[in-house]
């Protein structure tokens, strides 16, 4: 019961954030458009979130690693998040626009794995992943994404795109509140522990091709990310009906993160990876083909329980186990650093070249083959997990 009332502020500060992404992130490119900017200008400013992925995290977690202070550092990024989004009221232009969102991606992109290492000892027993205690905490994240999704989508089809700043300013104060919410409890650093070196660990072959797999998984989700609403808006949707798309993708995801303890452990979680990576393969071909009809993107967006929520899940549970003790809050920070900041970077930058020159359609059929990527690196982690499988 002592545990679970230490979740409690935990679960608060994932509903919040994800609040914050669920809006941020799908409108993000369309607030961009109604500002008339270009396809590859828009796509460039979307990559600057993943761009501080490259840096922000594996700093931020390199310092919460040698201090122990992972909710002191959580409650200075989210006070410097909330200030930086405050600017978004004024006209910059593209480039001091661009310098704005740098300053405020770079303090929320280190936020998730910070807090991820921070619980993570709450969510372990007996020193192993307990996928139904943390599934019952991210829950609340995915939830908080669903509201806000369908909430801003209906919102901005009603009274236009200039509220966005407004949304972003507010879902930052409710985060810097549950931040402070969090138990501001130090972790004890010793002077030999506070130095364990991380390379070691990411010379081991399965580290290796885990990371890649995950690389070019989360590379195969961009087109979801930065041009999935675009997209929906350049078929015909609305934006009311761009949210609902999100929201089914979110609502089976709380349905699974409910849920997982009772199916991850028929599968050892090396094999949960393959079977994420093809069906997005699957996915993104269905996205890419009849995304004009609608009980197919309906039921493309229902995969997303496999493709993200169960991905996400044996990623944390994979960094947890290779990367122990003090290693966490650095283990979790190369995570971001390498699915989501280069991937972020490489598939925003190369899709705003790919939609502006084939049209946003063709930006999907490469997230399908990059998924076809991830499947293969996803079964050559399985092999070597489990050598005497396969002659």
């Amino acid at each position: 019961m002592t545990r679970r009332r230490q979740l409690l502020p935990f679960a608060a500060m994932s509903a919040s954030y994800f609040a914050h992404i669920g809006f941020f992130n799908p409108y993000l490119p369309l607030w961009l458009q109604d500002m008339g900017l270009s396809l590859l200008t828009i796509s460039v400013l979307t990559a600057v979130q993943a761009a501080t992925r490259l840096f922000a995290p594996y700093a931020w977690g390199a310092l919460s690693d040698r201090t122990g202070e992972r909710v002191k550092l959580l409650r200075i990024g989210a006070g410097v998040a909330f200030a930086s989004a405050c600017l978004l009221f004024f006209d910059w232009g593209p480039v001091g626009l661009g310098l704005v969102l740098l300053v405020m991606f770079t303090h929320t992109s280190s936020m998730m794995p910070i807090s991820e290492a921070a619980m993570a000892h709450l969510v372990s027993q007996g020193g192993a992943f307990d996928a139904k205690r943390y599934g019952r905490v991210r829950l609340w994240g995915s939830m908080g994404f669903l509201v806000t999704v369908f909430a801003a989508g209906a919102w901005f089809d009603a009274f236009g795109m200039r509220h966005f700043p407004g949304w972003t300013v507010l879902s930052l104060a409710a985060v810097l509140l549950c931040v402070w919410w969090l138990p501001n409890v130090k972790e004890p650093t010793h002077h030999l522990e506070a130095h364990v070196p991380v390379w070691p660990v990411l010379r081991q072959k399965p580290v290796q091709w885990f990371l890649a797999s995950t690389f070019f998984h989360v590379l195969s989700h961009i087109g979801i990310y930065v041009f999935f609403s675009l997209y929906l808006d350049e078929v015909g949707y609305s934006k009311t009906m761009i949210g609902v798309m999100w929201v089914v993708s979110v609502a089976v995801e709380v349905g699974w993160f409910f849920n997982q303890s009772r199916w991850l452990p028929r599968m050892p979680l090396t094999a949960w990876l393959v079977v994420c990576s093809a069906v997005m393969a699957l996915r993104m071909g269905l996205t890419t083909a009849w995304a004009d009809v609608l009980w197919v993107l309906l039921l493309a967006q229902l995969l997303h329980a496999i493709t993200f929520a169960t991905h996400h899940t044996v990623c944390i549970a994979l960094v947890s186990h290779h990367f122990p003790g003090r290693l966490r809050g650095r283990g979790q920070a190369l995570y971001t650093v390498i699915a989501y900041g280069f991937s972020g970077v490489l598939g925003a930058l190369l899709g705003g070249v790919i939609s502006e020159r084939w049209g946003l359609q063709s930006v999907f059929l490469a997230s399908g083959l990059a998924s076809v990527v991830a499947t293969a690196a996803a079964y050559k982690v399985w092999r070597l997990h489990h050598p005497r499988v396969v002659q």
